[in-house]
């Protein structure tokens, strides 16, 4: 039996994302996930991927850099889009919007069990109001 390559895990969910794959999506995530706290339903998870490019059709990550500890695994991306409509209670403004992530996951049995993440809100403001 091979061991688990969480690195190789990861990519395989960053591809998953830049390829809109929501219906595939659910697989790299355990039935519930603690997420900043609050236990969330896989479907819910799902649900904000698919309601992300609903607003940002063209959304992309571009990861910068991974560690991993253990079984936690962290990231630095740079997520990109325009939006098309209202995201995270922001109006578009018809410009591509560029903010850069820090996230932290838990990882067992081959999936995530925790999850956070930060983005540069005030970044993303910023650029929606020009």
């Amino acid at each position: 039996m091979s061991e688990f390559d969480i690195r190789e895990f990861y990519g395989r969910y960053i591809d998953a994302i830049n390829a809109h794959a929501w219906d595939t999506i659910g697989e790299f995530m355990d039935e519930s996930v603690l997420y900043h706290g609050q236990t969330v339903a896989r479907d819910l998870g799902v649900a904000n991927f698919r309601s992300i490019t609903d607003a940002m059709p063209d959304y992309r990550v571009e990861l910068k850099a991974v560690t991993v500890s253990g079984d936690t695994l962290g990231s630095y991306a740079v997520t990109r889009g325009t939006p098309t409509k209202e995201w995270l209670g922001l109006a578009p403004n018809g410009k591509p919007i560029e903010i850069e992530e820090i996230t932290v996951y838990k990882i067992e049995n081959g999936r995530f069990t925790q999850m956070s993440n930060v983005w540069d809100i005030d970044t993303l403001r910023e650029q929606l109001s020009r």
